[in-house]
C-alpha cells in the first residue's frame, strides 16, 4: 500500500484562512515621481497607520525606479503603494510600458524603518491586498485610458479620479 500524497497543504491552508482579515486601502492622490505620474496608495494592516511622513521615502524610491523606466520607455503613468503590513512594510511600483505590458519592483523592510527597505527577493509577488489594489488599476486603466474617450488628457484625468478605497478582502 502506497501513501497518498496531497498536493495541498491543508493544515497550512486552513491557518491561513483563520488568520485573514480585512486591511484598509486609502488613495493618495496622483504625484509626480521619476518623470511619471503616480497614482499613490497605502494599505494599512490592523495597527498600522500611514501618512505623509510615511508616504515620502516611498516615494522617493519610487521616483528613482521610475526614472529608470521613463528612460526605458514606460508610458508615464504608474501606481505606487505603501504597504504597512503586520510583519513589515512593503513598496510596489507598479508602471505601464509598451506593448500593453507592465513592469513591477517591491521592496520590503522591517516595520517603520525605511532606510532598510530592500529589493524583495527574485520571484517576489504581491500579497492577496497589493494584488486587489493591482488588479483594479488594471481595470481603471483599460477603462480610463485605453477603452476611454477623449484626448489623452481627459482619458488621464479620468484615471487618476478611478480609485479603490476602503476595505480589502
Amino acid at each position: 500500500m502506497t501513501d497518498r500524497v496531497t498536493p495541498v497543504d491543508e493544515a497550512a491552508l486552513m491557518a491561513l484562512a483563520a488568520g485573514h482579515h480585512t486591511r484598509t486601502a486609502r488613495a493618495w492622490g496622483t504625484r509626480e515621481a521619476g518623470g511619471q505620474l503616480a497614482k499613490v496608495y497605502a494599505i494599512e494592516a490592523p495597527g498600522r497607520t500611514v501618512g505623509e511622513a510615511e508616504l515620502a521615502p516611498a516615494l522617493r524610491m519610487a521616483a528613482d525606479q521610475l526614472a529608470l523606466g521613463r528612460r526605458a520607455g514606460g508610458l508615464g503613468l504608474a501606481v505606487v503603494i505603501l504597504h504597512a503590513g503586520g510583519d513589515g512594510d512593503y513598496v510596489l511600483v507598479h508602471s505601464w510600458i509598451e506593448d500593453h505590458m507592465s513592469e513591477l519592483a517591491i521592496w520590503t523592510g522591517p516595520a517603520g524603518r525605511p532606510e532598510e527597505l530592500r529589493p524583495g527577493r527574485l520571484g517576489l509577488a504581491p500579497c492577496v491586498w497589493e494584488a486587489a489594489v493591482l488588479a483594479h488599476e488594471r481595470e481603471a486603466f483599460v477603462r480610463q485610458v485605453l477603452d476611454g474617450t477623449g484626448t489623452a488628457a481627459e482619458r488621464v484625468g479620468a484615471w487618476a479620479a478611478d480609485v479603490l478605497e476602503g476595505d480589502l478582502r
